[in-house]
């Protein structure tokens, strides 16, 4: 049983004439036995909670940052009218916060033997699965001085994908793309190692692309035209381990990279290679197998999107055993992971020889904005060891960089904001340059 406000309301007003004109029991008892009796009366014309029925409909993915709709279909089975206030409670991050009670509480007023659907929207603010938890609902009786209560168990659940924010950069990048194919009326000729086509020689040609097998067959010079490399594979890796859990600027360092892997992805399978996803720790958390299709980029968002950081030092050892063990000789990977020093000098060096002898590698990182934020910091004692710290961390950082690129690692280290186009510039410029 649940009592109202009401109640309690009439309850006080009882004690005025108690006080003033009948003080002692037998006041209270004329007051309060009339009270109790409407009370039980109420509860018991209240429409039962226990026998109600409940279906749910509505969307089951959504992407970070917008909205979702689930509706839940109640049906009073009694023969008594509800008046009731139903609660479809989610986990906090299921809404913005302070947003959970007027986007989860509902008034019904239900006829015997009918149904009402109401709609819980959802604006979730973090990746992943969310489950319903308990339909909590307080029928209230005709006088409205007592409700019965009750919860009932209505599974659900809704997932929430990475949001590809990095999309706004896709054209201007498939441009770059067309561009190395060739395929626009500008200037610049189709770059790459394999063969495209013959045409006619025109002033300011390479000399070294005509075919003079094909020239002496036909009455004009031929020239050779190539194009980008094709159907390579591209493995994308991320580092899941406890460097991808710090926060870089707004966002972990994870989801930074995730964005950037999506943008990536949507680039390679247009340019016609085919891509696939790791997600490593110290143990597997995710994977995608290569694909060169139109489902690749859905199958990376559905694999990514209940992936959490652990916070637990990733085994490099292990890593680079998987990624050999997935990726085909001659394959780009790109593995996403921090820069600090003690990780890489002392996890990813050591077996970086075994990734680097028969792949391109490229190693990404989110810097954290805050650390140039420190670096610039002058005016106080406080500001300039911020200063010396900031410049301390950002000289270990192009230390480790250094390292890297001496096994001719591509190396991106940059704020988070900007690491998906230059990714994805990184990528065409290994294409431009035929080393992929």
């Amino acid at each position: 049983m649940a009592l109202t406000g009401r109640t309690a309301l009439l309850a006080a007003l009882g004690t005025l004439p108690v006080g003033f004109l009948a003080p002692g029991w037998a006041g209270m008892l004329a007051v309060n036995v009339p009270l109790l009796l409407a009370i039980l009366c109420d509860y018991a014309w209240a429409a039962p909670v226990r026998t109600l029925r409940f279906t749910r409909s509505g969307d089951t993915s959504v992407r970070l940052g917008d909205t979702a709709d689930v509706s839940l279909t109640v049906t009073n089975t009694s023969s008594r009218r509800m008046y009731a206030e139903l609660r479809d409670a989610w986990p906090p991050s299921s809404w913005a916060p302070r947003a959970a009670v007027g986007a989860s509480r509902h008034r019904l007023r239900i006829p015997a033997g009918e149904r009402r659907t109401v709609t819980t929207r959802l604006t979730p603010t973090r990746r992943g699965d969310r489950h319903a938890d308990r339909v909590t609902v307080r029928s209230y009786g005709p006088l409205g001085l007592a409700a019965r209560q009750g919860a009932h168990r209505v599974p659900w659940a809704v997932r929430v994908l990475p949001p590809f924010t990095s999309r706004r950069h896709l054209p201007s990048r498939l441009a770059r793309l067309r561009e190395l194919d060739g395929r626009t009326s500008v200037l610049t000729r189709g770059r790459g190692t394999e063969f495209d086509s013959l045409r006619d020689y025109v002033p300011g040609d390479d000399t070294r692309s005509i075919d003079w097998r094909a020239t002496a067959r036909r009455s004009s010079v031929a020239v050779r035209t190539w194009r980008p490399e094709r159907d390579r594979h591209i493995l994308v890796v991320l580092d899941s381990g406890r460097t991808a859990a710090g926060r870089v600027g707004d966002v972990p360092r994870l989801d930074a990279a995730m964005d950037a892997a999506l943008l990536l992805a949507a680039l390679g399978t247009r340019a016609g290679d085919r891509v696939g996803l790791l997600a490593y720790d110290r143990r597997l958390r995710a994977q995608v197998p290569g694909r060169g299709t139109g489902d690749t980029l859905p199958a990376m968002v559905e694999a990514m999107a209940p992936l959490e950081a652990e916070l637990v030092e990733t085994d490099m050892r292990a890593l680079v055993a998987a990624v050999l063990q997935s990726a085909p000789r001659g394959s780009l990977v790109v593995l996403f992971t921090g820069l600090d020093a003690a990780p890489v000098e002392e996890g990813l060096l050591p077996v970086l020889p075994q990734l680097t002898r028969g792949h391109s590698v490229v190693v990404a990182s989110a810097a954290d904005p805050r650390v140039t934020e420190m670096s610039q910091g002058r005016g106080s004692i406080e500001r300039v060891y911020e200063a010396a710290a900031g410049a301390q961390v950002g000289s270990q950082r192009d230390r480790v960089a250094a390292r890297l690129q001496r096994y001719g690692v591509t190396v991106v280290d940059t704020a988070p904001e900007n690491l998906a186009p230059a990714v994805a510039d990184a990528y065409l410029s290994l294409k431009a340059a035929g080393r992929l």
